[in-house]
């Protein structure tokens, strides 16, 4: 207990920092920091549902027509809650409910880092969740915070084999986000793998979380199939036409080869360099022989993101979630701090600063959609 504490501490303490880090960009630059946390890019949408419910759509041109229904009912909801529970407005309490699910999603990552390879890789996993360049999501009135904390958990429970509770979580992390559906294919494929193993003889708490886990996502793109007229094709025409479409990477390559042919604004680049250090990542994870369930989770998450066109600037934080691609650098930060301490120490400043600074800019300075 007292090491999920001090992973928690650390990882609050990071998140902070930032944040002091974030507000000083801000206020130089003539801006209010709990505006900009609170009511950035998809921000505004989770809000407007939450205060208005559905039914907000921007006609920018023929082909591109933004449609609040691209943005799934958990977060929104959660808000909305809070909202008639307590005096807060919504900028403060999207920020609640973000905080709070930062919290929880903190305790999960430990949990299965400390789980498959002790406390110390637990603590070191959340400190590099803590530390990525697009950690400051995690603080904002976004839904990264509240997907981690389902998954983390669901993961959590597929590892000890309490399928209800993956089943439950997994089907709550399917109404988080899209890329919420990368629970359920770890938990589905962790289902198959022990009926497989066992030849059929397993429980039926199995098939019960089995079924669970796709209810929260299908059940919400049915919903929207069903209110646009078209009950198997209407969620994916909604996000059609917000530019987002799976393609299988056609239209990140065409991006990718602009980068290199013509150079565009840093945070484009530094996109681009963060995914390729996923797809390096994720190899690393399979050799590292990880559980089949983190290997599907984060590889639906890296396909996700990978497959998908439109909107290249924000694959960093589609991947935010997908935390067990950091379990071979924690695994390594806690050899070299238990051989080397400086060294370790060292990388730990040097990312830090990166993500501090990195964060500020991305929020008060890029102007590009998170």
């Amino acid at each position: 207990m007292s090491a999920a504490i001090t992973a928690l501490g650390l990882f609050a303490a990071a998140r902070l920092t930032g944040l002091l880090v974030l507000a000083w960009t801000a206020w130089a630059t003539g801006r209010h920091p709990v505006v900009l946390l609170a009511r950035s890019w998809d921000s505004t949408w989770y809000l407007g549902i939450a205060a208005h419910g559905y039914g907000r759509t921007l006609h920018l041109h023929p082909a591109v027509v933004y449609s609040d229904l691209a943005f799934f009912p958990l977060y929104p909801g959660a808000v909305r809650a809070v909202v008639t529970l307590t005096p807060l407005t919504g900028g403060s309490a999207g920020l609640l409910v973000s905080w709070t699910a930062a919290a929880v999603a903190v305790c999960g990552v430990y949990a299965v880092g400390a789980r498959l390879y002790g406390r110390a890789v637990g603590t070191a996993l959340v400190l590099l969740w803590a530390l990525l360049p697009h950690s400051v999501v995690l603080t904002m009135a976004y839904t990264e915070p509240v997907l981690t904390a389902f998954a983390a958990w669901s993961l959590y429970a597929v590892l000890g084999r309490r399928w209800l509770w993956a089943g439950s979580l997994a089907a709550l992390a399917g109404l988080a986000r899209p890329n919420g559906l990368a629970v359920a294919a770890a938990v589905l494929a962790a289902a198959a793998h022990e009926v497989w193993r066992r030849r059929g003889k397993v429980s039926h708490r199995l098939w019960t979380g089995a079924a669970l886990a796709p209810i929260g996502w299908g059940g919400y793109a049915l919903w929207v199939g069903h209110r646009e007229g078209d009950l198997l094709g209407g969620y994916f025409q909604v996000q059609r036409l917000w530019g987002s479409r799976f393609d299988l990477g056609a239209g990140s390559l065409r991006f990718v080869k602009h980068l290199l042919l013509h150079g565009d604004r840093f945070v484009f680049p530094m996109a681009m360099m963060i995914v390729a250090a996923a797809v390096l990542l994720y190899g690393l994870l399979i050799a590292d022989r990880a559980p089949l369930p983190l290997l599907v989770y984060s590889g639906v998450l890296l396909l996700i993101a990978l497959g998908g066109s439109g909107f290249f600037e924000s694959k960093p934080r589609f991947l935010l979630p997908a935390f067990p691609l950091l379990l071979p650098l924690a695994r390594a930060l806690v050899r070299t701090a238990r051989a080397r301490p400086w060294h370790a120490t060292l990388v730990v400043g040097a990312l830090a600063g990166l993500s501090f600074a990195y964060g500020a800019y991305l929020v008060v300075i890029a102007h590009t959609p998170l």
